[in-house]
């Protein structure tokens, strides 16, 4: 087996479906796997799965505990390709994907991504533009490595147990280890991103365990770089502290949600409060003292 193709999914049969489609119709691939992690579903994840194995070659791994990098960990557990490729459950891979990929690597070690088109809808299928280049050393909507450069980095680190950076700081001990980064036009995929399941409730919470996690990924990595990256250095970190009121924050949500106010400002708002939101909690995370 040349490539597993790792995907942790949690109640979401109807995305891991249209996603397990797509991987069906890959042409001019190496051999491939693909190993869903069952991050504690209630719904038919696995009957989806048990479904399509019957087309692919897949693996069905049950990891009970909701955590994406113990899902992952698991997934590349019982991996057997020479190489990984992460993606989300809520992606349409193009034909070519798991091809681009496999090219991509020639010429050494390395972390390939690929662009991350986000779309509201499968029927929607742009091709890659310079909007969609990414510098993230690792970014695991889209992203491919040699099984054993994982290894020796120690995969994902199961600390962060909440929403966002476990990927990053997978990148920051990458980078460290001697892996180059190369990102591949060719090798992108779409993300299916509806507009009427980002509510605003569901973002804010995203951007509070950000927050959280961002403090993780500081005290691991506590470099200016890091610093830079999570918005935690002395003036944001007072921003969040001094100037992001309650009534800020309502008057933002108050426009964001207000379907007579045109689309454009409607937009900015949500924007402004996601920040918002995410500085005032950055802020907590750290505490008063901390504005290195």
């Amino acid at each position: 087996m040349d490539c597993s193709i790792v995907i942790a999914t949690k109640d979401r049969e109807q995305y891991l479906e249209r996603a397990l489609t797509s991987l069906e119709g890959q042409v001019g691939a190496p051999s491939f796997e693909v190993v869903v992690v069952d991050n504690g579903s209630s719904d038919g994840t696995a009957a989806v799965a048990g479904r399509h194995g019957e087309r692919l070659q897949l693996r069905y791994v049950n990891e009970p505990e909701p955590n994406r990098g113990k899902a992952r960990n698991r997934g590349v557990a019982s991996a057997t390709g020479e190489y990984l490729l992460f993606c989300d459950d809520d992606v349409q891979a193009p034909p070519g994907w798991v091809a681009a990929h496999a090219a991509a690597h020639r010429g050494g070690d390395l972390v390939v991504n690929g662009p991350i088109l986000n779309v509201p809808s499968y029927e929607a299928r742009p091709k890659p533009a310079e909007a969609n280049y990414s510098g993230a050393f690792l970014c695991t909507c889209n992203a491919s490595l040699r099984k054993s450069s994982f290894e020796r980095a120690g995969g994902f680190d199961e600390g962060f147990d909440l929403y966002g950076w476990e990927d990053t700081e997978l990148g920051v001990r990458l980078r460290g280890a001697g892996l180059r980064r190369r990102f591949a036009w060719d090798a992108y995929i779409w993300h299916v991103k509806p507009a009427g399941e980002q509510t605003l409730a569901v973002e804010s919470g995203k951007a509070l365990e950000r927050a959280r996690m961002a403090r993780r990924f500081v005290d691991k990595h506590p470099s200016r770089r890091a610093r830079l990256a999570t918005g935690a250095y002395a003036l944001n970190l007072a921003r969040g502290r001094y100037l992001v009121p309650d009534p800020l924050l309502a008057i933002c949500a108050g426009v964001a949600t207000a379907q007579r106010t045109p689309a454009w400002l409607r937009a900015f708002a949500r924007a402004q409060f996601l920040d918002a939101l995410y500085t005032r909690e950055l802020s907590r995370a750290f505490g008063e003292t901390d504005g290195r």
